[in-house]
């Protein structure tokens, strides 16, 4: 990465206008594979998103659109491959430079801080993919096998599960202090 681009998935855009825009960011197939390397996943095939940005009062800038990805992540069952469409409503706010974020309700647009004029558009997507994330993808046909299944996990009646006494681990400097 250079200076220029700081992320894998770098679309900057000036903020500032008095004017709604609609923009359309596509990731190119060498930032789908930064991306899914960044995320750990074995694959990033298409990521898109479809913003509007729209001026508010006090310098912020309402930011609503769809955010599209065909991702493929490992079934936490098999580590097989997961392929899954990712399709999710983007509702921020953008803050102007030097505003820190404040707030707390969960009902409201998560805010994005800014330093300078502009805003990183590509990572505030890339970030938003992150969180899009099944945090626990399942192929269809993945099965846990039969002894992992419901209370072979439990401790049973004859397993005794208390821990093993050990030697006190300062019982040596005990003996070092009595000399």
């Amino acid at each position: 990465m250079t200076s220029e681009q700081p992320y894998e998935f770098s679309r900057r855009h000036r903020l500032g206008s008095a004017e709604s825009r609609s923009l359309e960011l596509r990731a190119r197939p060498e930032e789908c594979a930064a991306l899914a390397a960044r995320f750990r996943i074995p694959g990033v095939a298409r990521l898109e998103a479809f913003l509007t940005l729209t001026p508010e009062t006090g310098g912020t800038t309402r930011l609503r659109g769809r955010l599209v990805a065909d991702v493929v992540q490992e079934c936490v069952v098999s580590l097989g491959p997961v392929p899954q469409t990712v399709d999710t409503a983007l509702d921020l706010r953008i803050l102007p430079p030097g505003t820190p974020a404040t707030d707390d309700d969960p009902d409201s647009p998560d805010e994005i801080e800014t330093f300078g004029d502009a805003v990183d558009l590509g990572e505030v997507v890339a970030e938003q993919l992150a969180l899009a994330l099944d945090p626990y993808p399942r192929a269809p046909d993945a099965a846990i096998p039969p002894e992992l299944e419901g209370d072979a996990l439990e401790p049973g009646a004859d397993m005794d599960d208390t821990a093993p006494e050990r030697p006190n681990p300062f019982a040596a400097l005990s003996r070092l202090k009595r000399n």
